[in-house]
């Protein structure tokens, strides 16, 4: 039991040291990925409404 304690004790040293390695964006950048991020995805949501649309249309067109 006592070597289960250890074992995480250990794992989240380890966790602590990985995360004080990490360089954390400034808010500028932060604001700016984000921004990107969601204009990339309204942008591929309605990439992919349009294409549904338009595939659901052929399809009927073929069915009837």
């Amino acid at each position: 039991m006592s070597e289960n304690k250890t074992q995480k004790k250990s794992w989240f040293k380890g966790l602590q040291a990985e995360f004080k390695k990490v360089i954390w964006p400034d808010q500028k950048t932060l604001a700016k990925q984000t921004a990107a991020v969601v204009a990339a995805s309204v942008f591929l949501g309605a990439l992919i409404s349009v294409i549904d649309v338009l595939l659901k249309y052929g399809i009927d067109l073929l069915v009837k």
